[in-house]
């Protein structure tokens, strides 16, 4: 607690520095350039992000596009409660947030609707993405505590736009995309938006060549001053073969600098790309009711395929046939490698969403209330798989094996039916002081099956999610909140033979978040502190008498096992001054398992989980339409173990570019230009623990990247 307590300090200092400069008389600063589109709140009310009871940030496409951000994955660069969790070249993006798994499943919204995030989800189209911290239950029938993504789907503007962007990124990634806005009709009722890209992916990292595209567009009909009707459609694909993580040598972490952060262990002759189709459309109407209600009802659909394949690394089997290590590589480089194949999987969702917002006065106080139900659908439907040792692989990538397709494994397919009915309200007890109320109802039904038609499973069950937060405005422009909620998450033990309990539905757990916070948020100056604590319940393969691990038939058992509890102070500040900017976010996490039957793992830290984060953003005009950008990312020591005996250290990376404004003619061009890893730091970026083994990946190299774009 006196390391939080340290971090409690530094952060509100900064919170102060960054007052302190809001006082400043600072002259007005005019921008100009296209159109840019409103994010709506993913949090349900329709305050302002500085007026909220909860932390949340908004990032634009303008500002992912200056840090040659075009993958959910690279957001970790932009707030210090966000960090990696597997993120591997060529395969979908997964985060963490506070510490905790971002679940691809239940997590991720796009325009407010579920989908899943087990695929490569584009940004041409996405005019913003949205991150809401911590607890989610107000927001999600089932999730994880992390939190929730929400993609925000570029719509038509106000006014006809066109952009053209080319962009190129070191060793040969080419990428091009157009961006159409136009008004139609005798009183441009009628808007359209055009969205097309297409990209040869080369990066540095070899053997992963592969092709991107995406199409999409936007519509919409203002019918009447009270009636909009919304629908829009994409598609996109990427055709990619992923990257395979390095693991421990045994019990050595092996050193960073004399890793080639270039190679990528999937360099078999027989390695494949891995193939995302996506298709994603939706449809929503809004409509203004008499006495300042509105209504809305939004239909989304969601249909991927997907093709995932891999020369897998997974543990070793030792020289003379007897040790074996089960979670890494061996001591001297070798590891088991594995011909994995899943073709042809299909993961289908559909969700309408119909709700209805407005003003009510209730003893004698004002409500501002939001009722409504969400109803969503997720089938996936698999193929038998391969999963067949191949050989013996090397960490210095010369050893080939032969290939293994067969499909010898039996997959799951699942069925799961949510329908959900929320309540928000917002009470103002005064001019100052108001409380915000949320409660959500879930009704579940979900079902799984073997591809060979064994092990069904199905069950039923009904959760409640409240939440409450009180929030006061001690000034004009600063607020304290404090807030309490729950979530939900429901698991069913994986249908694997080594588990006795396999396909067997375990008892929904609740996780709870308390956090208390000031925010402060001006045309100059916006900025948070804000401290939290999370309590997870955990689940953990037990190994059953008589084994000795988690192999064999019937040998472990899934089952509620103690709890996670992650306790922290986060504190961000964005300061805008005339001809630049400064925004800096910082975090410092306790995160430990407890009460766990497994007493040797209690009081100690989640793989993965560094314990202390810092970001940092500056731009500066040199000249006239001459902006610097320079960038520091720091993320502290964690573990590669659950046991935490090996350390992975702590890395600082720092990125610059330029970017330049000109105008030619009625036209305006920006050229950007910049170098991520400017220093060419090698370093362990994360040690994800997945499917009981420990990986590692390293930083990407030091790398140049430029791009135009013209603003007709």
């Amino acid at each position: 607690m006196a390391k939080l307590s340290l971090s409690f300090v530094a952060a509100a200092t900064a919170l102060l520095a960054a007052q302190l400069a809001a006082a400043q008389s600072l002259p007005q600063v005019s921008v100009t350039g296209k159109a840019t589109e409103a994010v709506p709140s993913l949090s349900g009310f329709n305050e302002p992000p500085a007026k909220l009871p909860m932390q949340a940030l908004s990032l634009s496409a303008e500002r992912l596009d200056d840090l040659g951000i075009g993958q959910l994955s690279g957001i970790t660069k932009l707030d210090a409660s966000i960090s990696d969790a597997y993120n591997a070249v060529g395969y979908w993006s997964q985060l963490k947030i506070r510490g905790f798994d971002l679940d691809g499943r239940f997590n991720l919204r796009r325009d407010g609707l579920p989908i899943s995030g087990e695929t490569a989800l584009s940004l041409v189209n996405k005019a913003g993405i949205e991150v809401l911290k911590g607890s989610s239950g107000m927001q999600a029938g089932t999730s994880s505590p992390a939190g929730l993504v929400n993609f925000v789907v570029k719509r038509p503007l106000a006014e006809d736009a066109t952009a053209f962007v080319l962009g190129a990124v070191e060793s040969g990634t080419v990428q091009a995309g157009v961006d159409h806005s136009q008004r139609l009709g005798a009183n441009r009722e009628f808007g359209l938006r055009v969205n097309l890209a297409v990209a040869r992916l080369d990066p540095q990292l070899r053997d992963s060549k592969g092709r991107s595209h995406t199409a999409a567009l936007a519509t919409d009909w203002r019918v009447s001053p009270d009636t909009l009707v919304e629908a829009e459609i994409e598609f996109n694909r990427q055709s990619q073969p992923s990257q395979q993580g390095f693991s421990l040598l045994g019990d050595r972490l092996p050193d960073a600098k004399n890793v080639d952060p270039k190679l990528n262990l999937n360099n078999q002759p027989w390695s494949l790309p891995v193939v995302f189709d996506n298709t994603h459309a939706s449809l929503r109407v809004q409509h203004k009711l008499g006495g300042d209600w509105r209504a809305q009802a939004a239909l989304g659909i969601q249909r991927l395929r997907t093709d995932d394949r891999l020369a897998y690394a997974f543990g070793c089997t030792a020289a003379d046939g007897e040790t074996y290590y089960a979670d890494r590589f061996c001591p001297d480089g070798t590891y088991d490698r594995w011909d994995f194949r899943s073709e042809n999987e299909h993961r289908d969702t559909t969700a309408l969403d119909v709700s209805a917002s407005g003003p009510v006065q209730l003893a004698g106080l004002r409500h501002d209330v939001t009722v409504g139900g969400l109803s969503s659908k997720f089938k996936s439907r698999f193929q038998r798989q391969a999963y067949n040792w191949s050989g013996t692989g090397n960490v210095d990538g010369s050893a080939v094996t032969p290939a293994a397709p067969e499909l010898t494994d039996e997959n799951t397919n699942r069925d799961e039916r949510s329908n959900e009915l929320y309540l928000r309200d917002r009470v103002a007890l005064g001019a100052d002081t108001s409380v915000w109320l949320g409660l959500r109802q879930t009704r579940l039904h979900r079902e799984s099956v073997r591809t060979d038609g064994s092990r069904a499973t199905d069950y039923s069950q009904s959760v409640t999610t409240p939440w409450i937060a009180v929030s006061h405005a001690i000034a004009s422009d600063w607020l304290v909140y404090a807030s309490w909620g729950q979530g939900i998450e429901s698991e069913v033990a994986p249908n694997r033979p080594r588990f006795m309990n396999r396909g067997q539905a375990l008892p929904a757990l609740k996780s709870r978040q308390t956090e208390i916070g000031v925010k402060t948020g001006t045309q100059r100056v916006e900025g948070s502190l804000t401290v939290f604590d999370i309590h997870r319940p955990a689940w953990r393969d037990v190994i059953q008498p008589g084994f000795t691990g988690c192999s064999d038939g019937d040998s472990c058992e899934r089952r509620a096992d103690g709890f996670s509890r992650h306790r922290g102070v986060e504190a961000s500040a964005d300061l805008k001054w005339s001809g630049g900017g400064l925004f800096a976010s910082a975090m410092r996490l306790q995160a430990r398992r407890y009460a766990s039957t497994e007493a040797s793992i209690n009081g100690l830290r989640p793989p993965n989980v560094p314990e202390t984060t810092l970001n940092l953003h500056l731009r500066q005009d040199l000249l006239p339409g001459l902006q610097a950008q320079f960038g520091v990312q720091h993320e502290g020591r964690r573990f590669a173990t659950l046991d935490n005996s090996i350390a992975v250290p702590a890395w600082t990376v720092a990125d610059a570019g330029l970017r330049y404004t000109q105008g030619v003619g009625n036209q305006t061009w920006v050229w950007r230009a910049a170098v991520d890893n400017l220093t060419n730091r090698r370093a362990w970026r994360e040690s994800p623990w997945q499917f009981d083994h420990s990986y590692l990946y390293p930083l990407a190299p030091r790398t140049l990247r430029a791009s135009l774009e013209v603003r007709l």
